[in-house]
């Protein structure tokens, strides 16, 4: 009797031992129809084989969402793009405060700002949106925030437009089918599963942005960088657009601990194959790459790495 009392209790302090090194750590993707949920996906695959006793929940997100969600403490773990990160870290609009708690984890890939209008909208320029429907996505996207700077750079607002803020890339599409809009903006990296989805059921044209637009939007963000989606890139495209970008990067909470966020970083790069399978713009990526400064304090953690790695 004596024996089975001690082995219940040994096993029931095994059980608590296990329950208490149990950790849940919540990763916030992106809306449905972006590369974000693939990507946090395989991240979770990683980091749980990884990190022994460790979940990782991947909640739905946005940009400059999932900012204040880290820094809330709503999740640990967030996708973000560098121009609105930097305006967290700064506490600039749409901040309404500088987010404390968000540190720089790795730079991961270029993001492209797309301007889709169907073919027959006669839609040219930026300028031919006044009046037209447009599909965007809601606030809390970065690519929100970069629709409306592009707007303000020509002398528009929001209610020189009919727009539509929806939660997907997938419910955009499904309005632009439809012909309910004629345009559809959003930032993600080419060609875009969403785009190309467009592209096979209508005629589509790219919408570009000349250098003195861009350089207007730098003064409004630094962030932004001139890049072109090369002509080819989507069905009927014959000629390469310019438009702006910024980079997609992974921050966490700068509470998580550092040993941790050294072996998130040393199984992303021992696994970078699986990354690439989800979004080929992984490819090449290195910790050098990773390491980029985007004006975002680096976790302790990552500094160990990247210090580990000779690239910091």
């Amino acid at each position: 009797m004596r024996g089975w009392l001690a082995s219940l209790v040994g096993g029931a302090m095994l059980l608590g031992a296990s329950a208490a090194s149990a950790q849940t750590l919540r990763l916030m993707t992106g809306p449905q129809g972006g590369v974000w949920v693939p990507l946090g996906g395989a991240l979770k695959g990683i980091w749980e084989k990884a990190l022994p006793g460790v979940t990782i929940q991947t909640l739905p997100g946005a940009g400059i969402a999932n900012v204040r969600g880290v820094d809330e403490g709503k999740a640990e773990i967030g996708f973000g793009n560098t121009i609105s990160t930097v305006d967290g870290y700064n506490g600039l609009p749409p901040f309404p405060k500088k987010t404390d708690n968000v540190c720089n984890l790795a730079t991961l890939y270029p993001q492209y700002f797309q301007i889709v209008a169907l073919a027959d909208s006669g839609i040219k320029s930026v300028a031919d949106l006044k009046g037209k429907s447009l599909a965007a996505q809601t606030r809390g996207n970065t690519a929100e925030v970069v629709t409306q700077q592009v707007l303000q750079v020509f002398g528009l607002t929001y209610n020189d437009l009919k727009v539509n803020f929806l939660a997907s890339y997938t419910d955009a599409v499904s309005l632009m089918k439809d012909g309910h809009a004629q345009a559809f903006t959003l930032g993600t990296t080419i060609p875009s599963g969403a785009v190309m989805d467009l592209a096979s059921a209508r005629d589509i044209q790219l919408i570009g942005l000349d250098d003195a637009k861009i350089d207007e939007l730098r003064k409004l963000n630094p962030g932004y960088a001139k890049v072109v989606i090369p002509a080819g890139t989507y069905p009927k495209q014959t000629v390469s657009v310019p438009t702006v970008g910024y980079a997609t990067h992974l921050f966490v909470s700068c509470k998580l601990p550092a040993e941790q966020v050294t072996k998130m970083l040393e199984s992303m790069v021992a696994n970078l194959a699986d990354l690439i399978a989800v979004n080929k713009a992984i490819e090449g990526l290195t910790p050098k790459a990773m390491a980029q400064d985007i004006g975002v304090p680096f976790h302790p953690g990552a500094v160990a790495f990247y210090k580990a790695q000779g690239v910091l």
